[in-house]
């Protein structure tokens, strides 16, 4: 027997539990990854909070839960490619990431990416990049920031906001971070220049750059698109992540799938040079999976929360 978190109705933190399953094991052409960490994402909570949110990822109950994971590579079926035992790796499993275990079919595909893990980048920080840093890839890909632009980042704080102010300002680019008060420090910390969201956002952000705004992402909802509309900042160079399929304005939605194939390597060799930095707010024990859901749906966390599986793995 292996541990997973699953739910069985759709709900908040409290429909979560750890339980026994059958330990699983690598099919024609899979793989098994024993996990040592878990990234958590607001659309994990989201799926299993919001049944309209599951249905458009395909989920159903009952269900296990997480995307992001990364472990070592344990068992290889003979027709499997591409990997071996022993392969540290990282990658996406819709609704089985948080577990001992998961089985991955090679080769494998842009909706469940695997990734070797570069010796250099320890698994929670691998555990975190799949969704916030492909996101902030595409997102970024859309508006093409560059030397000279002012770059307006909606939810720069937030899990993929701290990956998407990073690789702008690596472009040479001025950016600007909506976010809470509490935040700005922490902002301040990746040379970003904050400005509280909500009522009046336009208007502070023309305020602290009067000589406009060139290119902006929204990485939630869609006040700062809005925002950057009114600051004539043209749609082709505004994009947003959780806004749907039709956000305002001729804005262009995006997010992790589409992202360059080559974005992953380019954001781990950042991070091997020390020029992005993942900052890990906090790591859970598998049996506190509703502790750390609770943290990160309240949405004052900054940087990524990371579930460890722990002793039981084998």
């Amino acid at each position: 027997m292996s541990r997973a978190v699953v739910y069985e109705t759709f709900g908040g933190p409290e429909v979560l539990e750890v339980r026994e399953v059958a330990e699983p094991h690598a099919g024609p052409g899979q793989i098994r990854v024993r996990v040592t960490a878990a990234g958590l994402n607001p659309m994990d909570w989201g799926i299993a909070a919001q049944p309209e949110v599951a249905a458009r990822f395909g989920v159903t109950v009952p269900s296990g839960f997480g995307y992001d994971f990364a472990g070592v590579v344990d068992e290889v079926d003979t027709r499997a490619t591409g990997f071996a035992v022993g392969d540290r790796v990282h990658g996406g499993a819709l609704g089985r990431a948080v577990a001992d275990f998961v089985v991955v079919t090679t080769p494998t595909e842009a909706a469940e990416p695997l990734w070797h893990t570069p010796e250099g980048i320890g698994d929670e920080v691998a555990a975190t990049l799949p969704v916030a840093g492909m996101s902030a890839a595409a997102a970024l890909a859309v508006v093409e920031p560059r030397s000279g632009d002012t770059v307006l980042v909606g939810g720069a704080a937030g899990g993929v906001g701290v990956f998407a102010i990073q690789l702008a300002r690596l472009t040479g680019a001025r950016v600007i971070g909506t976010a809470a008060q509490s935040t700005f420090e922490f902002l301040r910390r990746f040379g970003v220049e904050p400005v509280a969201y909500g009522p009046g956002l336009a208007e502070r952000v023309r305020a602290l750059a009067p000589e406009g705004v060139t290119a902006a992402t929204d990485l939630f909802g869609v006040e700062t698109a809005e925002a950057a509309l009114a600051l004539g900042v043209p749609p082709e160079r505004i994009s947003t992540i959780a806004a749907g399929p039709n956000p305002p304005g001729g804005v262009r939605a995006t997010g992790g799938f589409d992202a360059d194939p080559n974005a992953m390597a380019r954001i781990t060799d950042a991070i091997l040079a020390g020029a992005v930095t993942v900052p890990i707010a906090e790591t859970f024990p598998i049996e506190r999976i509703r502790d750390a859901v609770a943290l990160q749906a309240g949405r004052h966390v900054h940087g990524k929360i990371v579930i460890t599986p722990g002793p039981r793995l084998r």
